[in-house]
């Protein structure tokens, strides 16, 4: 299995644990935590595929990848704990799968013959459009659009990274790996220091 199936499947499984969560702490009942959770796990990479004309679309008879959305969604609904717990794993999750699906997008889009602009523009929408959509169903603020948060700006500043990277030449798993721990770490500690974008 290449780096580019690992880190999608991580994403995959890592984005449906959060979208389960997100479920649950809007009191949704299983199967709407299993709707939630496959949004967040799909939604941004249905979009890159259909903006770029790849089909079917990944998900698409990918028998493995929706058990791991099964999966991610049975262990959030055998956790009975608290969900106000459950905030911060919701925060970390997030910015893992932010991190993982930057690197998986525009490593598929490159795949696909995008140039580098493009590329990072469909890094960003892979790693950022399922949680919209997820944020969109539970009938809240996306995280996308919260004042201030660093959310499509570190998996942007990830994807410069990464495509920098491609210029010395270096393997491409190391470059996939540095894109998905500089979005993680950035996004940690943006969050952490309450470092904000300036307002309009």
């Amino acid at each position: 299995m290449s780096a580019l199936n690992i880190i999608t499947y991580l994403g995959i499984f890592i984005f449906a644990i959060t979208g389960a969560l997100k479920a649950r702490a809007y009191n949704m009942d299983i199967f709407g935590g299993l709707v939630v959770a496959f949004a967040t796990a799909y939604g941004g990479g249905t979009l890159r595929d259909l903006l770029i004309g790849i089909r079917p679309v990944n998900w698409v008879n990918n028998n493995g990848a929706l058990l791991l959305v099964f999966a991610g969604t049975a262990i959030t609904f055998l956790l009975k704990t608290n969900v106000n717990k459950f905030h911060r794993t919701i925060f970390f999750t997030d910015a893992i799968g932010l991190g993982l699906f930057t690197a998986a997008g525009i490593e598929v889009s490159l795949r696909n013959q995008l140039n580098d602009p493009y590329a990072l523009v469909m890094g960003v929408i892979t790693a950022t459009f399922g949680g919209l959509i997820a944020d969109i169903f539970c009938n809240a603020v996306p995280n996308l659009f919260k004042r201030g948060e660093l959310y499509a700006t570190v998996c942007a500043a990830g994807g410069v990274v990464y495509l920098l990277l491609k210029g010395f030449n270096l393997p491409s798993d190391i470059n996939l790996a540095t894109c998905v721990v500089f979005v993680v770490a950035l996004r940690i500690y943006s969050k952490r220091k309450r470092i904000m974008l300036p307002d309009i």
